[in-house]
C-alpha cells in the first residue's frame, strides 16, 4: 500500500510539473514601431492575426513609437529587443555609440518615404523652388535629417530657405493654413494628414527626396545585440514571420488593413488603406525588391548611403555597411519573393 501510494504521489507530482511549465510555451517578444498604428504597420498585425509569429514560438506584442529617429535608444537599452526605425539614424547612432552594436536585420522601406510636402499654390515644383520659402520641419524628423544632403544634391542655396522648427502635431495644419510654404516628413503621413485637413488631392504636392539624388534606404527592423546573441532563433523566427506578413499585405492590402483597424478604432479605414497602398507602391515594392526578394539590401548602395549621411553629419567613428545591416537572419531569397 505504501509503495502504491508513493507511486500515485509521484505521478501527481509529474503531472503538476507539466501543468506548471507547459511544453512549447511561446517566447514573449516586445516590438516597437516608429509611429502610430497606421496603414503601413499592417504587416506586423497580419503576422499576429494569421499566427505567423505563433508558429515560430513567439508571443509578439507591438507598441507605437516616438518617431523614426528617437526610438533607436529603446532598442539599444533593451527596453525593446526589436524595433522599426530609420536606418540612416542608426548610422549616426552607431557613430555616437560604438559600444552599442544595434544592427538592422530586415529592410522594410527599400525606398525611403522622406519627402517635401507643399500645396500647389506655393509654386514648389522642384527642389530649387524652395529658395525664398519657409520650410516647417520638426527637429526630430527623419526626413529633415537628410536636408543638408538634399540641399547639396540639388544645388539649393540653403541660406535662402528659412527653416522653422515645428512640432509633429502642427506640421500639416501649419501648411494647410499657409503659415509655412512647405514641410518635411514621410510622404504617406503628410499626404493623408493634409487630406484630413480639407485639402483636395490636386492641391497637395509631394516631392520624394529619393527621386532627387538621395540613395538612402528607409526604415528597417533592428535588434539589440545582446538579445540577438542570446536568442538568434527568436530573431530568425521574427524576421521570417514578419516577411510572411509583408508578402500577404502586398498581395491583399484590403484584407490586411483590417488587422490595423482592429487596433486603431479611431482611425479612418479608407484613409489608412490608401496610406498603406501608397507605402506599398512607393516604399515596399521597388525594382530591386522585385528582382531580389523582400528584406535584403545592396551592400554597395548601403555603403554609398553612409557616405551620403556624412554630408549632413560629421563622423567620428564612421561605421561600415557591415556594422549597420546583416543578412544572417534572413530566410532564403526563394521565401522572400513577391
Amino acid at each position: 500500500m505504501q509503495l502504491r501510494s508513493f507511486a500515485c504521489l509521484l505521478v501527481a507530482a509529474v503531472l503538476t510539473a507539466f501543468a506548471a511549465a507547459p511544453a512549447g510555451a511561446e517566447t514573449p517578444v516586445k516590438f516597437a514601431l516608429d509611429w502610430k498604428f497606421e496603414g503601413p504597420s499592417a504587416p506586423y498585425f497580419v503576422a499576429i492575426d494569421k499566427g505567423y509569429y505563433k508558429a515560430e514560438g513567439l508571443d509578439v506584442t507591438i507598441d507605437s513609437g516616438p518617431g523614426s529617429v528617437a526610438g533607436i535608444g529603446r532598442v539599444a537599452a533593451g527596453t525593446y529587443p526589436l524595433g522599426f526605425f530609420d536606418i540612416n539614424s542608426l548610422v549616426k547612432f552607431r557613430d555616437q555609440n560604438p559600444d552599442k552594436a544595434v544592427i538592422a536585420v530586415l529592410m522594410v522601406y527599400d525606398k525611403p518615404p522622406f519627402a517635401i510636402g507643399s500645396v500647389a499654390k506655393s509654386g514648389i515644383n522642384k527642389p530649387k523652388d524652395l529658395e525664398g520659402k519657409v520650410l516647417g520641419a520638426p527637429a526630430a524628423d527623419g526626413a529633415f535629417a537628410q536636408w543638408k544632403a538634399f540641399v547639396k544634391e540639388n544645388n539649393i542655396d540653403a541660406d535662402k530657405v528659412k527653416i522653422e522648427n515645428v512640432g509633429f502635431p502642427v506640421r500639416e495644419p501649419m501648411l494647410a493654413d499657409g503659415k509655412v510654404d512647405a514641410i518635411t516628413g514621410f510622404s504617406f503621413s503628410m499626404y493623408f494628414n493634409l487630406l484630413q485637413k480639407g485639402l483636395k488631392p490636386e492641391e497637395i504636392k509631394t516631392m520624394l527626396m529619393a527621386d532627387h539624388g538621395l540613395v538612402l534606404y528607409g526604415n528597417a527592423i533592428m535588434v539589440n545585440p545582446e538579445f540577438a546573441k542570446e536568442n538568434p532563433k527568436v530573431v530568425e523566427g521574427f524576421v521570417r514571420a514578419t516577411i510572411k506578413g509583408v508578402l500577404d499585405t502586398i498581395k491583399d492590402p484590403d484584407s490586411a488593413i483590417k488587422s490595423v483597424m482592429k487596433r486603431n478604432e479611431t482611425g479612418d479605414e479608407k484613409i489608412e488603406l490608401e496610406r498603406l497602398k501608397m507605402a506599398i507602391r512607393d516604399n515596399f515594392v521597388t525594382p530591386y525588391v522585385k528582382a531580389n526578394g523582400f528584406g535584403g539590401v545592396d551592400m554597395d548602395r548601403l555603403a554609398k548611403s553612409i557616405d551620403q549621411v556624412g554630408i549632413t553629419y560629421d563622423f567620428k567613428n564612421k561605421p561600415k555597411a557591415d556594422d549597420i545591416f546583416t543578412s544572417k537572419y534572413l530566410p532564403p531569397a526563394s521565401e522572400r519573393k513577391l
